[in-house]
């Protein structure tokens, strides 16, 4: 492809050298660098792409896109100037794959929790009705049924625009995408066209990375800045900061709520360990989806399935068939013992599903739970989610998470930090997560709720720069069976 198309529509660029020459491919890295090549300067965290450009054009790069001046000399070789190059990067992407978002619907979910849910259950909807569907969420991308991994919740740029076009040659009609606060603010999304963005809420979460709440709240609302006046809002009303978040969007607007009057509402009628029976537009709806926090999801699922046009008989329908993403809430029932695995590694995650499991769990049972916090992440949420596990469960037993470059141990000290004094009696400390569900196992009796929370889907954990084989459901359904022989 000509370097003219590939920076066509892009404002605010200053070209010095030819225009018509033929790019190859487009590369951030120069590691990965290859003859015909163009190299895009990125100035990170903790590495700047400007110091690379010469070890880039060595290795054959006919284009290198930068943010600064350089004494770089060469003939043979394009530069173009940009303001920011991470936004230059993300529209150069959607060029190289001749803009796949606008060949397809795109929808994009964001919010601290519910997210994945969320896009994993529109998914479900549409696949459900026969329609061609993509899903770009974490650890997980699917097209047609066929699963691709991935180690973002929201992939790079050039693979979010590479996966996009995969789908666009496979006649995917709706892609669903989790859009995390890191792609917003590293403008992985900018460029591509969202037809529909949908708020889920917002909690305190990534702030090691985003230092503030404040900072957090408004790059999640940069998103809904972004949108053009053809694409659709949806915004979960019960948030406090849910007008907030589109108080400066050009996108039409429409909310949903459990509490509020509101374009769609939904309303409860029972909540079991047989899932929620609900109520939505007058028909009563048995679905397979346990908690409050789940209704969210399926009000989620239901007013962006009206606004994207899917007839109300197939929502309807297809409310009652839709099945938790893994990882979510996974019930496991072995002789009169129910264990639930969750992924919940925030504070209010772990709340919702705990005061879930309290609802509707008979007041002589216990709840026993498992969970630990994960090392070089967020370390506020340590002392709020050993405060919140000690005060709604009957025995916690603090176990390590991924605790990456920390000491296991150090990470659980600091949860216990968040316990009231009155509940100090009912926690232990175990670091090998596997003896920590042996023992947690040797307590739970019959009709009690084990809950083992954290990692969910993530069958592994991260030790040091190792990531070592660990599944939560599989080793709590092994430790149940050998129990109850």
């Amino acid at each position: 492809m000509e370097l003219k198309e590939l920076i066509k529509k892009i404002e605010g660029l200053e070209v010095r050298g030819k225009d018509d020459i033929q790019i190859a491919d487009v590369k951030k890295n120069s590691k990965d660098i290859k003859p015909r090549d163009l190299f895009v300067a990125i100035s990170g965290v903790n590495i700047d792409g400007h110091n690379f450009i010469k070890d880039a054009i060595s290795k054959g790069a006919k284009c290198v896109v930068c943010e600064k001046d350089n004494d770089i000399k060469n003939d043979d070789v394009t530069f173009v100037i940009t303001k920011c190059s991470k936004e230059t990067y993300s529209k150069v992407c959607s060029n190289f794959f001749d803009n796949p978002s606008t060949k397809l619907k795109l929808i994009g979910i964001t919010g601290t929790n519910g997210k994945t849910s969320s896009s994993n259950l529109l998914y479900q909807m549409f696949s459900l009705n026969n329609i061609k569907s993509g899903l770009i969420s974490t650890n997980e991308i699917i097209i047609n049924s066929n699963k691709f991994q991935t180690n973002l919740t929201t992939p790079d740029s050039y693979d979010l625009n590479f996966y996009l076009n995969k789908m666009v040659s496979e006649d995917v009609r709706f892609c669903f995408m989790e859009v995390s606060s890191h792609s917003i603010d590293q403008r992985r999304i900018y460029g591509l066209k969202f037809d529909l963005a949908i708020f889920t809420n917002i909690t305190h979460d990534h702030l090691n990375y985003h230092k503030t709440f404040k900072s957090y709240l408004n790059v999640k609302k940069r998103f809904f800045d972004d949108l053009d006046k053809d694409s659709i809002s949806l915004i979960n009303l019960d948030d406090k900061n849910a007008n907030y978040i589109v108080q400066n969007t050009i996108s039409k607007v429409s909310r949903l709520s459990l509490k509020k009057d509101a374009d769609y509402r939904l309303k409860i009628i029972e909540n079991s360990f047989m899932g929620l029976i609900i109520k939505v537009e007058d028909q009563i709806i048995n679905t397979q989806l346990i908690g409050k926090f789940n209704a969210y999801n399926l009000l989620t699922v239901f007013s962006a399935s009206k606004l994207l046009n899917l007839g109300t008989k197939k929502i309807f329908l297809g409310l009652s068939m839709l099945k938790n993403p893994e990882g979510r809430f996974d019930v496991i029932h072995i002789n009169k013992i129910v264990g639930i695995v969750d992924y919940a590694h925030s504070p209010d995650a772990l709340l919702n599903v705990l005061e879930t499991i309290s609802e509707i769990k008979n007041k002589e049972n216990s709840i026993i739970t498992v969970v630990g916090c994960g090392g070089g992440r967020d370390k506020e949420k340590r002392f709020k989610m050993g405060k919140i596990a000690s005060k709604l469960s009957s025995r916690v037993i603090f176990t390590s998470d991924n605790p990456r470059d920390e000491d296991p141990e150090l990470i659980i000290d600091e949860m216990v930090l968040g316990v009231d004094e009155k509940d100090k009696n009912k926690i232990r400390n175990i670091v090998d997560r596997k003896e920590a569900i042996i023992e947690a196992s040797k307590i739970v009796k019959p009709n009690d709720i084990l809950l083992v929370a954290g990692k969910g889907h993530e069958k592994y954990q991260i030790m040091g720069d190792e990531k070592i084989h660990f599944d939560d459901l599989e080793t709590t359904i092994e430790i149940f069976k050998k129990i109850n022989k």
